[in-house]
């Protein structure tokens, strides 16, 4: 059962990796880039640490497994908001199928923030 479980982590954690990557390869722009990379790349490394502290089932492995996932979750989204926003004041274009483009009107009233 402790197998079955260890795989499950396992192959889920990868299979959100390779969506992670699919998703960076694939979609048009930057942002959606990034949304791709923080959100799957940090639950298919979140399920990789799980699946290896399991295996390994001492304390000491699984601690440094909870320290891992939560640095990830400190600074992945913290991350992606800062290239997002580096990206988005530098002018990178965004994808030509864009819509709207709320933030515009802000940054062009408060340019120094």
């Amino acid at each position: 059962m402790k197998e079955i479980l260890i795989l499950s982590f396992l192959l889920f954690g990868t299979f959100l990796s390779i969506v992670s990557v699919l998703g960076i390869l694939r979609l048009p722009d930057i942002l959606m880039r990034l949304q791709a990379m923080s959100k799957a790349s940090t639950l298919g490394i979140t399920c990789t640490v799980a699946g290896m502290a399991i295996y390994f089932g001492s304390v000491e492995v699984s601690i440094r497994a909870l320290f891992v996932v939560t640095f990830l979750f400190m600074t992945s989204p913290i991350l992606a908001h800062l290239i997002a926003r580096s990206a988005y004041r530098s002018q990178v274009p965004l994808w030509k199928g864009t819509v709207c483009d709320e933030l515009r009107e802000r940054i062009d009233e408060h340019p120094q923030s």
